[in-house]
């Protein structure tokens, strides 16, 4: 597993990070993903409900995108920090694959949980599946304590 952490200055609105993952594309190792997304989220000071629909999405993201992943090949996650919100971009390598399925109840999960869901494919070996969370947004799934 590789990580990388970059930051870049964005003008005088603030600090962007940027934290990408790269691992083997298997469900063994999405525990990692979910723990780096839990973390991440907490520094933007999400709530604990913000940080479990964000951990959620993220496992079911990868989920999907799983199920299309060329076997032994690399999942990429992208992990992108602005002010208050956080942009998460899981990426794997296909074969002739189409985008995911917009009606099925994985993607009904997915927009549940997230502001804005996108799947993205750039080329016909690749796709990718593009989740932004805000923080204090009305859409968390648990209720008050």
């Amino acid at each position: 597993m590789t990580e990388e952490t970059e930051t870049r200055a964005q003008g005088v609105a603030g600090i962007r990070d940027v934290v990408s993952i790269r691992l083997p594309a298997a469900s063994a190792y999405l525990s990692v993903l979910r723990t780096a997304t839990a973390g991440l989220a907490a520094r933007l000071d999400f709530t604990l409900d913000e940080i479990e629909d964000l951990r959620i999405a993220v496992d079911e993201a990868c989920a999907m995108l799983l199920n299309e992943a060329v076997p032994g090949t690399d999942l990429t996650a992208e992990f992108e920090l602005t002010g208050q919100e956080m942009q998460v971009r899981v990426e794997v390598a296909t074969v002739g694959s189409s985008a995911p399925k917009r009606d099925d109840f994985a993607w009904m999960v997915l927009t549940a949980l997230a502001d804005d869901v996108d799947a993205v494919t750039d080329s016909a070996d690749r796709m990718a599946i593009v989740l932004r969370k805000r923080r204090g947004t009305a859409q968390s799934t648990a209720g008050p304590a």
